[in-house]
This record gives structure tokens, C-alpha cells and sequence, in this order.
């Protein structure tokens, strides 16, 4: 019998590997130096033990279903910010709580493996500002949050959304404070989207 390591390596493998990867970074486990020397050695494998070495230190995405970072949960205290952005793996859903301060998340550098994305957004302060960068291309669906007497969700979509393109579905309620949602075309690379 032939051992799987032997077998010649398709497209398919070395998607599943690349798929690994960006989670891997998108975790914390890899910097974005070796996620590019890792996709190297990925694309240039010839076998499936070439491609299981590039990994070999690294859980699939498959292990970690049901972690708690299915939700990433991002909340601002008294006049602090936090921000998501660079390489990192969207989740199914996202949660913002903002009193003082600013929260930013950024899609343009994520990897997003899901269709459709939900967020949940509290603002309580007219200090509380929520900054939300996507790729022309997205669709963000804000109807569904409700405001105060002080609370705005701009949302003006440049361009309409793509057929196969992201759909980020937002409710919440905004006390007071704003959502700003800005669309953006990515410089040179595209949000990568898995089926």
C-alpha cells in the first residue's frame, strides 16, 4: 500500500493547507512573515508530506470549531479604543459594546470564510464612535439597528453589492454615539472569500 505522504499534492490539498494558514496568522500563531514563507512552500509542493510538513505544527480550522472565538466580543471602557484589523479570520459573529472611546474593525486584509457575517452594536455615550472599513463590494445591512435621540448609522454604499459578495447583517441599538461604515477598494488583493 502507498503511503499518502507519497501521493502527488492537487489544487484542492493546497487550498486546504493555504485555508490553515490564514487561520493560523488570523490566530495569533504565525506572523504575516512566515503565513508568506509558509503559502510559498504550500504552492510549490509537489506532495501531500511536503504539504503536511508546511502544517505539521498547526491545528485545522476543523479542531477549533466550537472554541469561544466563534464570537470575537469587542468593548470599549471609559475613553479607550480598540481596533481588529490587519490579517485576522472573521468569524460568524461580532460583537461591539461601546461606552467613551472608538472601536475600528477592518475587513480589507481579513480572511472571511462566511456568506454572511452578523454584528451586534451598543453605543451608550455621544464619545462612543464605531468605525467599520469593508471591500467595495460588501453588503452592510444596518436597518435592522435602532437609534436614540443622538444615535447615527451612516452607511452610504459607493457602488451595489456583488452577487458573491460578503453580507455583514448589523442590529443593535445606538443610545447615542455613531456608526460610520466606510467602503473601500482593496489595494492590489481582494478579502479572500471561501465557498
Amino acid at each position: 500500500m502507498t503511503d499518502r505522504a507519497q501521493f502527488r499534492a492537487g489544487d484542492s490539498d493546497r487550498d486546504r493547507v493555504a485555508r490553515i494558514l490564514r487561520h493560523a496568522v488570523g490566530d495569533g500563531r504565525i506572523s504575516t512573515d512566515e503565513l508568506n514563507d509558509r503559502l510559498d512552500r504550500t504552492y510549490a509542493a509537489l506532495t501531500c508530506g511536503e504539504l503536511d510538513a508546511v502544517v505539521a505544527d498547526l491545528p485545522s480550522p476543523e479542531d477549533l470549531i466550537g472554541r469561544s472565538d466563534d464570537v470575537l466580543r469587542m468593548s470599549t471602557g471609559r475613553a479607550k479604543n480598540v481596533k481588529q484589523v490587519g490579517h485576522w479570520v472573521v468569524p460568524p459573529r461580532i460583537e461591539v459594546e461601546c461606552g467613551w472611546g472608538t472601536v475600528r474593525i477592518n475587513f480589507m486584509h481579513a480572511t472571511c470564510p462566511h456568506r454572511e457575517v452578523s454584528m451586534d452594536v451598543r453605543c451608550h455615550s455621544l464619545f462612543a464612535d464605531v468605525w467599520i472599513v469593508v471591500p467595495q463590494g460588501w453588503w452592510v445591512r444596518s436597518d435592522e439597528v435602532t437609534t436614540g435621540r443622538s444615535g447615527h448609522v451612516h452607511n452610504k454604499p459607493p457602488t451595489p453589492p456583488a452577487q458573491d459578495g460578503v453580507v455583514l447583517r448589523m442590529t443593535g441599538h445606538l443610545d447615542s454615539g455613531d456608526v460610520w461604515i466606510r467602503y473601500r477598494r482593496p489595494p492590489g488583493t481582494n478579502v479572500t472569500l471561501r465557498a
